[in-house]
């Protein structure tokens, strides 16, 4: 075999895997990520019927969901009430477990954040399951404020974790979520400030 058709097929293999996960990531396994082992996930919608078993392999005590419908914006938000019902109905069903509705735009609002740390602050809540729609948006950003809150990650560190590929994201330098999280000021911050 030539090396231009050795190229050629390793190209082919490449692209064939990334492929492979981006499907299985998305359409399989829901964007499901681990933040913080035993503390912290995040996802996209997971269907109702399959929240019971992502509760159970995770012990998750706490959803927390980041959709509401009516924004107008189809492609970032594309909430429709009846799933939000749905899920609500199908995590009342799993004894123990605790649904959070805090519907949030892509950049979060201070209301949406003071909930947000109410959930957190309480150790009774964890292991937490974050997720919007897609899993690659609010539910990250929410995950690296997480991170910074929580855990003590530098902003920047949690923005680059935020996204894979990084450069090109909306966490990358001049995009929305990445300046909201480069200039993020921690409670911890704030409070060493005097501001809160």
């Amino acid at each position: 075999m030539s090396i231009k058709k050795k190229i050629i097929a390793a190209v082919v293999v490449i692209a064939l895997v990334i492929t492979g996960k981006y499907i299985y990531d998305r359409h399989i396994n829901h964007n499901f990520m681990t933040i913080t082992d035993g503390k912290v996930y995040k996802s996209g919608v997971i269907p109702p019927d399959e929240i019971a078993d992502y509760v159970k392999k995770y012990h998750i005590k706490s959803i927390v969901d980041l959709r509401f419908p009516g924004t107008g914006d189809d492609v970032n938000n594309p909430e429709v009430p009846s799933e939000l019902k749905a899920e609500k109905e199908a995590v009342a069903k799993i004894p123990g477990v605790n649904y959070f509705n805090n519907g949030s735009d892509q950049v979060p609002q201070q209301k949406n954040l003071d909930t947000f740390f109410k959930i957190m602050d309480n150790k009774a809540n964890y292991p937490v399951l974050i997720h919007c729609f897609h899993g690659i948006g609010r539910a990250q950003m929410y995950s690296a404020i997480y991170r910074i809150e929580y855990e003590g990650w530098g902003n920047e560190e949690a923005r680059h974790q935020a996204a894979f590929p990084f450069m090109f994201s909306s966490f990358d330098d001049g995009k929305p979520k990445g300046e909201y999280l480069k200039n993020y000021k921690s409670r911890k911050q704030l409070k060493a400030l005097g501001t809160k």
